[in-house]
């Protein structure tokens, strides 16, 4: 009798093993809805709307879709593979910060063109102007706080300056406020209103007397209703003195 339990204590066990081994090969293959998400993220040619897939996997929490979007952090276009790149990061993969990183950095004309020129020919330069500007958006979508020393340089970029103070406010990390008031300084117009509304969404009760200064400030800017300097710096200061010392 005890050599018919023995039998079946490492029957079971033999057993347990087995089906341990299998949920564990299971749980390494992507669910259904993951594995169809990939499918439409591969299949997506149009960026932001594979962005916005991207956005649908990382809501899955599901590591086990990124050995199958490995080949698409060497993707020809730099948008797309921003995309995969993102899903990386954001699903705790270093490889993903690192390749939006090589991005950003990445001035090339070696690359897959598609930004046309006034003349209507494909134009590199173009296109690493679009590339970095999307890479330093990505940061913002990220919102890692490892990317505002690497962003706050790009302040004073042309190619990207202007995605850099709304990039720096979605990460939230107060460490950019200072360079954000210097940038209340800056010449164009454009880039103090920038600014200001990075300030006000990092709730920087410390810039206050330095948008103080902008209250005369009737310098008119290119988007947003093209309002003044000095009316965005009045909303900023009724925003912050609302926030808790």
């Amino acid at each position: 009798m005890a050599r018919a339990l023995g039998v079946i204590r490492r029957s079971s066990l033999a057993n347990i093993c087995l089906l341990s081994t299998l949920f564990g090969q299971i749980a390494q293959q992507p669910s259904d809805s993951a594995s169809g998400l990939v499918e439409k993220f591969i299949n997506t040619t149009i960026f932001w709307k594979q962005f916005e897939v991207a956005k649908e996997i990382i809501a899955l929490h599901d590591k086990s879709v990124l050995p199958k979007l490995e080949p698409w952090l060497k993707n020809e276009d730099m948008h797309r593979r921003g995309n995969a790149a993102f899903i990386f990061a954001s699903l705790g993969d270093d490889r993903g910060f690192q390749v939006i990183q090589s991005i950003l950095e990445d001035r090339s004309t070696k690359r897959a063109v598609f930004e046309i020129d006034s003349t209507g020919s494909p134009s590199p330069e173009l296109q690493i102007l679009h590339d970095r500007y999307y890479a330093v958006h990505l940061f913002g979508d990220l919102r890692d706080a490892r990317a505002v020393p690497i962003l706050i340089p790009l302040l004073g970029d042309r190619e990207v300056s202007e995605i850099v103070p709304w990039s720096l406010g979605e990460i939230g990390d107060k460490s950019a406020i200072p360079a954000l008031i210097k940038a209340l300084g800056y010449d164009s117009p454009d880039m103090r209103v920038l600014a200001i509304y990075a300030l006000e969404k990092l709730h920087a009760r410390e810039a206050l007397p330095h948008l103080r200064a902008l209250l005369h400030d009737d310098e008119k800017i290119h988007f947003d209703g093209l309002g003044t300097v000095a009316e965005a710096a009045r909303a900023a200061i009724a925003t912050l003195r609302e926030v808790p010392q």
